[in-house]
C-alpha cells in the first residue's frame, strides 16, 4: 500500500464533507486504485478507528484488511470467476468485485448503506469497472432469488444476528455447484457460524493471508464453503 497520490476528491454527504484518501494496490499484477475514508489494516488501527467513529459513517466507507486479503485471494483464482456470476455482500469500498470484475466475472455489489455504496460505485468508475451493478440490498430483508456462481464478502461474519441471513443467502442463492469465499480477521464471533455450516454438510477449506508489514501484519483467513452435494446431509 503507497501513500496518497493525487488525492481524489472529497466524499459528499449531509452530515459534512470527508476527505478520501487514495491507496494504490499491485493486485495480480495489476494496479486498483481506491478511494476511502480510513485505512484500517493493523488492530491498532481497528481500535483507533472504532473509538474515534463518531461521525456517523458506515464501517464500508473505510478501508480493511479482509477486503485487501479477498482482492489477492480472487487474483491468484483469477481462471475460476472468467465469466461467472458473483455477489458481492457488504461490498463497501468495492475492492474485491473490482478485482472479479476485471478477470471477466460479471459482478453484483450489493451494501446496505447508501453512502457505501456510492463509494463503490466511485471506486469502479476510478478503475474502468465496466458492467457491474451496484444495488442496495439488507440482509435481513432479502428478495434478490437470483443464483450466483459465488458469493463473496469481506469481514461480514462480524454480528452473529447477522448469521441466520446470511446462511439464508448462502443456501438460496447458490447455483448447483456455486461456492462462497469469504475473507475474515479470525473474528471469534465468525465461527459459529462455519461450524454451523460443517456440522451441517458444508465443506469449509482455508488460506491465510498476512496484511501489512512487520510485527504489524494482520492476519487474514480467507474461508471457501461448498454446499453438501446431492443426497449428503444439509439439514
Amino acid at each position: 500500500m503507497s501513500a496518497p497520490i493525487n488525492p481524489p476528491p472529497l466524499l459528499q454527504t449531509t452530515v459534512g464533507d470527508f476527505p478520501l484518501g487514495e491507496c494504490r494496490l499491485a493486485v495480480g499484477g495489476r494496479e486498483r486504485s481506491v478511494s476511502y475514508t480510513a485505512a484500517v489494516v493493523t488492530r491498532e488501527d481497528e481500535s483507533q478507528f472504532l473509538t474515534d467513529r463518531a461521525d456517523g459513517l458506515p464501517y464500508g466507507v473505510a478501508l480493511w484488511p479482509a477486503a485487501i486479503a479477498l482482492a489477492h485471494e480472487l487474483a491468484i483464482r483469477a481462471d475460476e470467476f472468467r465469466g461467472r456470476s458473483v455477489l458481492e455482500l457488504g461490498a463497501g469500498t468495492g475492492l474485491p468485485g473490482i478485482v472479479a470484475v476485471s478477470y471477466g466475472a460479471v459482478v453484483a455489489q450489493t451494501d446496505r448503506q447508501e453512502l457505501a455504496l456510492h463509494l463503490c460505485r466511485l471506486n469502479g468508475d476510478r478503475n474502468r469497472a465496466a458492467g457491474v451493478e451496484y444495488r442496495l440490498a439488507d440482509w435481513t430483508a432479502w428478495g434478490d432469488d437470483r443464483r450466483y456462481d459465488w458469493i463473496i464478502g469481506s469481514d461480514i461474519l462480524y454480528a452473529d444476528t447477522f448469521h441466520p441471513h446470511l446462511r439464508r443467502i448462502f443456501e438460496t442463492n447458490l447455483t448447483a455447484g456455486g461456492r462462497v469465499l469469504l475473507a475474515d480477521p479470525y473474528r471469534a464471533d465468525s465461527l459459529p457460524l462455519l461450524e454451523s455450516l460443517e456440522t451441517n454438510g458444508w465443506r469449509v477449506a482455508h488460506s491465510r493471508w498476512s496484511i501489512g508489514e512487520g510485527t504489524a501484519a494482520r492476519p487474514i483467513a480467507v474461508y471457501e464453503l461448498s454446499p453438501p452435494r446431492a443426497g449428503e446431509n444439509g439439514s
